[in-house]
C-alpha cells in the first residue's frame, strides 16, 4: 500500500482560527484509491518551515506521495511552490500543467495557480490548490496516473512503455 502525507499550508488554520476542509478532502480521495494516510498536519505559511517538513518526510521515507494544499496563490504569504522547489531534486512540471489545463475548463482563475511538483528521494511532492472544491477537481483528475508514476519512481515497475505483456502500447515487443 502506498503511503501519503498531507500538509495544509495556512496561517489561520495553524492558529485554529479556520477549519481545514482541504486536508480532509485529500484524505477522503486518496483513501478511496487505496492509499494509506500516514501524516496529516497544518503548518503556517512559512517557507522554511514548510520546506523543512517536506524534506523530513521525504528523507525519512515516511511516504511515497506528499500532497500539499494551500499557499499556491498570489498572496505574499503564499510560498508553497517556493518551499517545494527549495527541496526537490527533480521537477515534475507535467502534473501541475495537467491540473491547470483541466481546471481551465472549469474556471479562468485556474491560470492564477502557481502549483509545483517534484521528486525528492523516493517521494513525489505535489502542490494542490487551497479550496476543497479545487482540491477535489484537481486530485480526482490526476490520481489515476500517480500510482504508475510512483511505481516507476520507487522501482516497483519497469519502463513506462511496457505493459504486463512485455509489449509497448503499440503492441511491439520491448527489449
Amino acid at each position: 500500500m502506498k503511503r501519503v502525507a498531507i500538509i495544509t499550508s495556512s496561517d489561520t488554520g495553524y492558529r485554529g482560527e479556520r477549519e481545514d476542509l482541504s486536508g480532509p478532502t485529500i484524505k477522503e480521495i486518496v483513501e478511496k484509491e487505496g492509499y494509506e494516510v500516514v501524516s496529516m498536519e497544518i503548518l503556517p505559511d512559512e517557507r522554511e518551515t514548510l520546506a523543512a517538513r517536506m524534506a523530513e518526510i521525504a528523507d525519512l521515507g515516511l511516504a511515497e506521495l506528499l500532497l500539499t494544499t494551500g499557499g499556491t496563490g498570489f498572496s505574499p504569504r503564499d510560498v508553497m511552490p517556493e518551499a517545494t522547489e527549495d527541496i526537490i531534486e527533480r521537477k515534475v512540471p507535467g502534473i501541475p500543467e495537467a491540473m491547470r489545463a483541466y481546471s481551465l475548463t472549469i474556471t479562468k482563475r485556474a491560470m492564477l495557480s502557481r502549483a509545483a511538483a517534484g521528486i525528492r528521494r523516493q517521494t513525489l511532492i505535489i502542490n494542490l490548490p487551497g479550496s476543497p472544491k479545487a482540491v477535489r477537481e484537481s486530485l480526482e483528475y490526476i490520481i489515476g496516473a500517480l500510482g504508475h508514476g510512483i511505481e516507476i519512481m520507487t522501482g516497483e515497475a519497469g519502463n513506462c512503455a511496457e505493459n504486463n505483456s512485455g509489449k509497448n502500447n503499440n503492441g511491439k515487443k520491448v527489449r
